[in-house]
This record gives structure tokens, sequence and C-alpha cells, in this order.
């Protein structure tokens, strides 16, 4: 029997509050980050703590952002920083029969590290078109290709998936026995993010939506 890969418990990592909620499992960890798309980035800069939502992107056991070489932030993470990235999906909302119990359904990942610099133009343009791809499956076959000045324009940041935790809460109402009787609904109110139709732009001298954005 193969055994499923396990996330590193390290001191950063080790959960005790609502332990119960974490998983090990590096494929959760992997689908949480690939459907949530925008990573909070905690910085500490001259300008003091700071969070900023970036677009982030996996592959395999790498996380990826880009951004411009004159940004304060990328400039900051380049540096070889400490950081923390967080990913976050709102699932709903949990609705029980008291006040104190109402909740949340969540996935969240943390993942502690450094970046370092991708400086290879070859390789930028490789792992940028896996970011499109990801946006729509194809589509970096389709477009112009990124010319080498914007290449060179563009930081391309990396960051090794090595020390990550993962928590998640699926379980539904949590009632205390005395309130089982009183007399309200309770249950699962749950969210979804909508995607589509897509909206033609109206220059587009292509007007037939490709097949990877009809998601009727």
């Amino acid at each position: 029997m193969t055994t499923k890969p396990q996330l590193s418990r390290t001191s950063r990592t080790q959960l005790k509050k609502a332990a119960h909620k974490v998983s090990l499992e590096v494929e959760h960890l992997y689908q949480t980050i690939d459907a949530s798309n925008i990573a909070h980035i905690a910085i500490n800069d001259k300008r003091g703590p700071s969070v900023i939502p970036m677009l982030a992107w996996r592959e395999d056991d790498n996380i990826f952002i880009h951004g411009a070489k004159n940004s304060p932030m990328i400039r900051y993470l380049k540096s070889g920083a400490n950081t923390c990235l967080t990913f976050t999906l709102f699932d709903g909302w949990v609705l029980a029969r008291s006040a104190f119990h109402h909740s949340a359904h969540y996935r969240c990942a943390m993942v502690f590290g450094q970046f370092t610099t991708v400086e290879d133009n070859a390789e930028k343009s490789r792992l940028l078109d896996i970011f499109i791809d990801h946006i729509a499956p194809g589509r970096s076959k389709e477009v112009r290709t990124s010319s080498e000045r914007e290449l060179t324009a563009t930081e391309l940041l990396v960051m090794p998936l090595a020390e990550a935790s993962l928590k998640i809460s699926d379980r539904g109402v949590n009632d205390d026995i005395a309130d089982m009787d009183h007399d309200v609904w309770a249950g699962v109110l749950p969210y979804h993010t909508q995607i589509g139709p897509a909206i033609t732009d109206s220059k587009s001298q292509v007007k037939r939506v490709p097949d990877y954005l009809n998601l009727e």
C-alpha cells in the first residue's frame, strides 16, 4: 500500500487551537492553494507591517508570484526576508441553535519561508505560461508570447512548499445538548464562487467564446 505524502510538523505549523481541523495531507494543501488563486503575503519593511494580496500559483512543490521589479514588496521579498503566505477559501456559514456556536466552513493554508528569484527569461516564460493555463487551460498556446523586454521587466519569485499547515472546517453544527430542543432552524448555508459567463471584449475580433471558457 502506498502511503500518501504528509505535511511535516514544525514549531510554526504545529496547531494547538482546534487541532481536530488540521489536515496533514499534501494533496489537500495543493487543492486549497490551486483553488484560492490569491495569496495574502506578510511583509515588515521600513513602512511597518502589512499584508498584501497577490495572484499566486503552484507548480509541484513550489509557489510563484510575479510583479514589477520596482515594486517595494517584490524588492523586500527578493532580499530573502522571512514571510508567511495565507490561502483562504470561505465555504459557508454554520447556523447553530445558539449564538455562541455559529461558525463557518473554510479551508486555510499557511506557508512559511523565503522567496528566491527566477532569473532565466526562458524559465520565466514557461512558468508564466503555467499561470495562464491555470486561469484558462490551453490559452498560453493562443496568446502572443511575452517579449524579452517584458520578461526582463518582470520579477518572478519562487518559494518551496517546505513548511506549511492546513486547517479545514467542515463538520457542520456543533450544538450543546441543552440547546437541541431550541425551536430554531440549524444547518449550513454553503457559499460557492460563480465563474462566468464570459464577457467578450467589445474590440475583440474573435466573438466566439473559447470552449475552455464555456462553463455553462
